[in-house]
């Protein structure tokens, strides 16, 4: 079901939908895509029944190590077996089983700017920024450490965007801010220089709070309000294999409570985190990420949670993290299939392992978007800009792969055929031997006629070396400068922006949150 607000509330909600408008707030440019046809199923329903009810033995009879008090006392009261003096937490299957089906199948995110949120789950896509590197990288400046400046260019640059749609966390980790006040200068960036949907970081009570109640305070909401419409997500990531720690269990206690987002992925690496087997690998992951909807499902039954897959494998010769291979794909197809059978709104990522803007960044990152596209993604994470296995955000990937997020949208587009588009009278026009170029069908649609992507170069051969032979990196690299130059803050009321500059101030100078776990 879809989370929706009683009809009681409809006239307040409209009213501040109002005043964001007349604040300015930019409209979304485009309608947010959804796949029309039927995702692909890689594994038929007995061997995906096999590997839940692997994933049911593996709860049941190994467990998992759950480095939490609080969360192992929640999940004893609802009958999980936990081993006295010991972290080791075993789910029997019947309270797995109850937890399936209490999550909502699709509910909405909501921004600042109500036309910037995004429904997650059903047949709608929504795609995020790199999220999470250390390091930054443009073609001038190379390979450096993150840090807000550039942090706060991506947020412009992604911003700019329209194939992207909400942040999956920091573009870069703005590492030159001291770890205790990070996120509130972060989210402060986040919340005035975009206004799409945010993600916080699990790490500690504090974190989830600030962020819960920067959200709150951005869109204008009282606390009610918060709690009936979800404001941002988190993306919780299990310590493969078969262990939650204790800062991402502290998230999902936080954020089930105020009926925020919990998006649970486990970091399975077939042959590292994970069996060297896909089979192997999905099922584990299929393991960990039930046993944090049982947590998010035991805090707040109802409370929207989304299944994350992030299987892929390792080159078994230097242990390095591989994407976009046949492997990861495979994952990502049954990873979908699991999430559609507890009706839950699916993760996927679109990654590569490149170090540089070359053949191995393009390819990588198109298998791992055509996986996740077919597998029945809801939530793509690391939409546009991740390199070097999430090592570093590049500015020119980002545009780069938000044009491939802009081919997947244009190809989801339902396919049209009725007289109109059959274009018979364009042919008969035309007759044998002439072209539609000049015919009126073709001039009256010359704009929309086809998707004409930002980074191809379709001249010939000789225009182009008179041109100075520019390559895609040539032009991703001066498409994200241009954009820049054009970047206009989004407006802000200015009550709102005063409150929550107030709030950032106050947290500072109670230290903000602690750096130890």
């Amino acid at each position: 079901m879809e989370l929706s607000l009683e009809t009681s509330e409809r006239p307040r909600r409209r009213g501040r939908e109002e005043r964001q408008r007349a604040g300015g707030a930019a409209p979304a440019s485009r309608p947010q895509p959804r796949r029309p046809f039927p995702a692909v199923n890689a594994v038929s329903a007995d061997q995906l029944e096999a590997i839940h009810l692997a994933s049911l033995q593996i709860l049941e009879e190994i467990g998992l190590d759950v480095l939490h008090a609080e969360a192992k006392a929640i999940l004893k009261a609802e009958g999980a077996e936990v081993d006295p003096g010991s972290d080791r937490v075993r789910f029997p299957r019947g309270l797995v089983e109850a937890k399936i089906g209490l999550a909502p199948q699709s509910f909405t995110l909501h921004a600042r700017n109500p036309a910037r949120s995004v429904v997650l789950g059903g047949d709608h896509l929504a795609f995020c920024s790199v999220a999470s590197a250390p390091n930054v990288a443009d073609r001038e400046g190379g390979r450096r450490p993150g840090n807000r400046q550039d942090y706060q260019n991506l947020i412009r640059l992604g911003h700019t965007l329209d194939s992207i749609h909400l942040w999956g966390g920091y573009p870069v980790e703005p590492a030159d801010i001291h770890a205790s006040v990070r996120h509130l200068d972060a989210l402060w960036d986040m919340l005035t220089l975009s206004d799409k949907p945010i993600h916080a970081y699990s790490l500690g009570r504090e974190r989830n709070l600030d962020a819960i109640e920067m959200a709150r305070i951005a869109r204008g909401i009282d606390q009610e309000t918060l709690e009936r419409e979800p404001s941002l997500f988190t993306i919780i990531n299990s310590s493969s294999p078969l262990r939650l720690d204790t800062p991402m269990m502290e998230g999902v206690i936080q954020m089930a409570r105020r009926n925020q987002v919990t998006v649970l992925t486990p970091f399975t690496l077939a042959g590292a985190m994970a069996p060297v087997t896909i089979a192997g690998a999905v099922a584990q992951q299929n393991a960990e990420a039930l046993a944090g909807l049982v947590l998010a499902q035991s805090v707040r039954p109802g409370s929207p949670f989304a299944y994350g897959g992030f299987t892929s494998n390792v080159d078994m010769k230097t242990g390095a993290p591989a994407f976009g291979t046949p492997e990861q794909m495979k994952a990502a197809l049954v990873g979908g299939q699991l999430a559609r059978r507890y009706s839950l709104p699916y993760r996927s990522s679109n990654t590569c392992a490149a170090n540089t803007i070359d053949v191995q960044a393009a390819y990588e990152s198109v298998f791992s978007l055509w996986g996740a596209v077919m597998g029945g993604v809801n939530l793509l994470m690391h939409g546009a800009g991740w390199m070097e296995g999430g090592l570093h955000a590049s500015f020119e990937k980002m545009v780069i792969d938000a044009d491939l997020l802009d081919m997947i949208t244009h190809f989801l587009m339902p396919f049209q055929v009725n007289d109109d588009e059959l274009a018979l009278e364009a042919v008969r026009e035309v007759g044998p031997g002439g072209h539609f170029f000049g015919c009126a069908h073709t001039q009256a649609r010359y704009r929309n006629a086809f998707f004409a992507p930002m980074i191809s170069d379709w001249r010939n051969y000789e225009t182009w070396q008179e041109a100075g032979s520019p390559t895609g990196y040539d032009r991703a690299n001066r498409l994200y400068k241009e954009r820049l130059a054009a970047y206009e803050e989004p407006p802000m009321d200015p009550a709102i922006r005063e409150e929550l500059a107030a709030f950032v101030a106050k947290r500072k100078e109670e230290g903000g949150a602690p750096t130890d776990f």
